[in-house]
């Protein structure tokens, strides 16, 4: 039966995207188990609590990717071999400053914007709602994830003038 009355050849392509970003979050979570464990210095309390709020998060959301590859009659990627040879975020040394982890996270979350608008213009193109409601969901709390890790990571003789609205 299609519930989902959705042609299934167009939803390959969506399938595909979605398969990309579930590689991605499975290398992001590893690396954040990294950073938790791997974190030391005067930061070390913040980003210890910071990091395993983070891979919680993100083993939220790879469930729900490979959730949503299911409920579009796919079978999700699911070994290991496969997310570090299709990931486009790839794994680091594990012992690195905690600027450099936070640095790193960063720019790991600039990744998956960046898969996450390839799979929002899929599902555009052949109205999956419901992708495009998870995906959307996604991107608001990480780019709300970044910027509180980016107003950390800069000082305040950094950070840039914000614009005030005049009324």
């Amino acid at each position: 039966m299609n519930y989902l009355n959705m042609n299934e050849e167009e939803v390959l392509p969506v399938v595909m995207e979605l398969n990309i970003l579930l590689a991605d979050y499975h290398i992001y979570y590893q690396k954040l188990r990294s950073n938790h464990w791997n974190v030391n210095g005067k930061n070390f309390f913040d980003l210890h609590e910071k990091f395993e709020e983070l891979y919680n998060d993100a083993k939220i959301k790879i469930d729900a990717i490979a959730e949503r590859v299911l409920t579009l009659r796919y079978n999700p990627m699911s070994k290991m071999k496969d997310y570090l040879n299709t990931a486009t975020i790839h794994e680091d040394r594990p012992i690195k400053s905690d600027q450099d982890m936070v640095d790193e996270t960063l720019n790991d979350h600039k990744i998956l914007l960046k898969q996450m608008s390839k799979v929002i213009e899929k599902a555009n193109k052949i109205s999956d709602e419901g992708t495009i409601d998870l995906i959307g969901a996604y991107i608001r709390e990480l780019e709300k994830s970044s910027w509180m890790l980016n107003a950390w990571a800069t000082s305040k003789i950094e950070q840039p003038k914000k614009r005030e609205l005049i009324s």
